[in-house]
């Protein structure tokens, strides 16, 4: 009985630190969304000619709004702007 006891004392213990990580992971994540969300607007106020440097368009900012909120949409971006280097290096060889 004694045995029995422990045993079940032990998992409540350890899953504790995994709740508590969880939750401070969560936190994090919903954090950083919102900050890069932020960012993402500001995005929004730079000239086309700016957001050619950076490799986007204005249409892909529309593109990229349309993820749900927890989402980030830097992310969304970071996928395009990298699809579309990798078109242009593509065209680059096939021309070489």
């Amino acid at each position: 009985m004694a045995t029995f006891d422990f045993a079940t004392e032990t998992s409540r213990i350890t899953s504790r630190p995994a709740i508590a990580t969880r939750v401070v992971n969560t936190i994090s994540n919903v954090y950083r969304a919102w900050k890069n969300r932020r960012a993402f607007y500001r995005l929004g106020e730079m000239s086309d000619a700016e957001l050619a440097d950076i490799g986007l368009t204005r249409a892909d900012l529309h593109v990229a709004i349309d993820v749900p909120f927890g989402r980030d949409p830097t992310e969304r971006l970071r996928v395009i702007a990298a699809d579309r280097v990798d078109t242009i290096e593509d065209l680059a060889r096939k021309m070489t």
